[in-house]
């Protein structure tokens, strides 16, 4: 339940990032060594794939402040079950380290968000063409290869973060050298890259289009620190732009949040960037509308589109919004729409034309993405605001009503 009021103020600390903490996560299978991660999230998500590696026989603790330490000595069982990755799409990362390692490897196909089509496919001819022999049955991918994957040239028909992640991480072990091409860019994957190296293995290009990997026989465990959640941070600053609020995020890396911050300062933010903090004043102004394109990094995140299209319904003028990574991705603006917004939504494509307030409504969430928007929308509405099926926030968002209440917005969640 969210009152709508003033404007946002204070600061927030930004947790580790939930997109490099699974990857990461999955990587501690590709050795037997303790591998100890810190500023891990404290998500369902996070909690789904910890016990997802505890019924694989990983043994993980997890100790103060989230860290956790993962020892996948002897994977007992090489299968991802269904009532596990029916839940999370990132369930899939397990297939390349686990059959890397093993040598074969059972995972149901994923669930997750339902934004659109989010094919495996790309993953799986990869692997296809690193050596892996790949039945699909019963809603299952079963996947063996004869000793080790063997180094091979990896071409992406489209920019897949989780196929790089996946070619990466099998890569590791691999027998000679792997090319990706048309790899993805994002700073998770090279999050992942750099806790790779840490743990042994011998990459190049993390970051770029192209990445080289030369297989080792074996990697040994490290540790390592999860990088600050950019999209997290992307919402805070967000929501005090659509407040015409004053906030400081801190523990973050504005690098990357480059396209986030470009579109706030063109929104009227005005900006003070530090090395690890981000301080954003509105001077209790109505935002501007801003027009947005997403597309794979750099350019502007999907994952921060259904936010500005929040903060786009109540500020000065119109706005367009094209997705072009998820077809599924402009639902919430119907639930906005029922709040007063006006949004209409041809195809890949939405206009915003911004009021200056919308009123509360019951809502109802539709994704992990939509569900900040619809807290957003909730903060600049007159009333009382009731979001629903936020089981879909708390896999991408810690503590949101906490920090949030930090920050001043009135909100607090309602068992049931």
């Amino acid at each position: 339940m969210i009152t709508g009021g003033g404007p946002l103020e204070g600061a927030v600390r930004i947790s580790g990032a939930k997109n490099s903490a699974l990857p990461i996560l999955a990587a501690t299978l590709l050795t037997e060594e303790s591998v100890n991660v810190g500023n891990m999230p404290h998500l369902n998500d996070i909690t789904t794939m910890i016990e997802l590696m505890a019924c694989m026989g990983v043994e993980v603790v997890v100790g103060e402040k989230m860290r956790v330490e993962v020892r996948a000595g002897e994977v007992t069982a090489h299968t991802a079950p269904y009532e596990l990755v029916k839940t999370m799409r990132a369930s899939i990362l397990v297939l390349g380290p686990v059959l890397a390692r093993y040598g074969t490897a059972r995972v149901s196909f994923p669930g997750g968000c339902a934004i659109g089509s989010r094919p495996v496919d790309l993953h799986l001819k990869a692997l296809e063409a690193m050596g892996a022999e790949i039945e699909v049955e019963e809603g299952y991918i079963n996947a063996t290869c004869d000793k080790r994957l063997k180094g091979a040239h990896v071409y992406f028909d489209m920019v897949t973060v989780g196929g790089t992640e996946n070619i990466l991480m099998a890569a590791t072990l691999a027998e000679g050298t792997t090319v990706i091409e048309n790899a993805a860019r994002e700073p998770e994957i090279v999050d992942l890259a750099n806790c790779l190296k840490a743990m042994g293995a011998n990459i190049e290009g993390a970051g770029t289009d192209t990445i080289v990997v030369e297989g080792v026989e074996a990697l040994h465990g490290c540790d390592y620190n999860v990088m600050p959640d950019r999209i997290e941070a992307g919402t805070y600053l967000v929501a005090a732009a659509a407040t015409g609020g004053k906030v400081v995020v801190k523990d973050v890396d504005p690098s990357s949040l480059d396209a986030v911050l470009h579109k706030l300062r063109e929104a009227g933010a005005e900006l003070v960037v530090s090395e690890t903090t981000i301080e954003l004043d509105m001077k209790g102004r109505r935002p501007k509308a801003v027009d947005i394109i997403t597309a794979p990094y750099p350019a502007f995140p999907t994952d921060m589109q259904a936010q500005f299209s929040a903060m786009n319904a109540v500020a000065d003028g119109v706005g367009h919004v094209t997705e072009t990574i998820f077809e599924n991705r402009l639902v919430q603006a119907h639930e906005m729409n029922r709040m007063g917004a006006s949004i209409s939504v041809e195809g890949n494509r939405a206009v915003i034309k911004g009021v200056p307030r919308l009123k509360a409504a019951p809502v109802m969430a539709s994704d992990l993405r939509a569900s900040a928007a619809l807290v957003i929308a909730g903060l600049v509405a007159d009333g009382d605001t009731l979001v629903e099926r936020i089981y879909h926030i708390d896999r991408g968002y810690e503590c949101i009503e906490e920090k949030m209440a930090g920050l001043g917005a009135n909100i607090r969640r309602i068992p049931g």
